[in-house]
This record gives C-alpha cells, structure tokens and sequence, in this order.
C-alpha cells in the first residue's frame, strides 16, 4: 500500500510541476511514476503491487466487457416480442478465502444485468445465485469461476 500511496504521490506532483491537474495529466504522471517506481526498485525484490496493478487494470477491463455483454444481452432480451427467459438459481462453490473476495465478488455479479447474488452457504464455501437465463448449468458455473472468481482470487491472493 505504501508504494501505491508513493505513487500516487509522485503522480500529483507531476501535477505540479506541469502546473496541469487534469484527468489525462495525472494518469499520465501515475504512469509515469508507476514506470518510475518500477525501475528504481528492480534491483530489489520488487513488491506485489507491481503484480496487483496490472491484474487490477485487466480485471477492470473484463469486468467491463462482462457488463457491456450483459446490458446487450438485457436488451436483447426486453425487445424481444416473446421474452427468452430461462429464470433459476445455481449453486457455485467458491474456493475464495477473505470476506472481502467474496462481497467483491457477490457484488460484481449482482451489478452484471441478468444474475443477482442471493446467498453464501454459512461455511462459506457455496454461493447461490440467481441467473435469468440458464442454458447449462455447468457452463454458467464454469464462467463464473474461470471469469469472475479466479481474476478476484488473482488479487487477493
């Protein structure tokens, strides 16, 4: 956290010396600062957030083409002049460890169109959720797991 907070730090005062606070100019200094920080600390063993931060930037990236899919698919679905829908819910087992990795990942699936987070058993090793369309209940799980859970394991482990 330290190196983040350092970088982030140096990305404002970036800022500063170019005189410039916008958007594109501070992640510009993030970058920069991040490729800074990468190199001053090469020669040491380098911390994990050098191996968090770009599993967090793909991972915002899948998540985002994860919604933009289920919003397309929603809408597909409520234009339709008959609703293709195949409503139930399907137990997951998780193999995720923190509290917080599994209310990431409750909550990222309740924001994705199309699937809500009902439950997790109290050993918390299964999670319950609702999908509206259910073709196979193997693939669905299979996505979840292969998708949502093992990028959200990859970042808090």
């Amino acid at each position: 956290m330290t190196i983040f907070l350092l970088n982030v730090l140096l990305a404002v005062a970036w800022g500063a010396l170019i005189g410039d606070f916008s958007p594109i100019n501070l992640a510009f200094g993030f970058a920069l600062s991040y490729l800074t920080l990468w190199v001053v600390l090469k020669e040491r063993q380098r911390p994990a957030y050098f191996r968090r931060f770009p599993l967090a930037i793909e991972f915002i990236f899948f998540f985002l083409k994860e919604l933009t899919l289920a919003n397309l698919r929603m809408a597909r679905t409520v234009l339709a002049p008959r609703l293709p829908l195949r409503p139930a819910v399907v137990s997951i087992p998780v193999e995720l460890q923190s509290d917080a990795a599994i209310a990431l990942l409750m909550n990222l699936l309740t924001l994705t169109p199309g699937t809500l987070s009902l439950d997790i058993s109290g050993d918390r090793k299964t999670l319950f959720v609702h999908t509206v369309w259910l073709e196979n209940e193997e693939d669905f799980r299979r996505e979840i797991k292969e998708g949502f859970e093992r990028r959200v394991r990859e970042l808090f482990e």
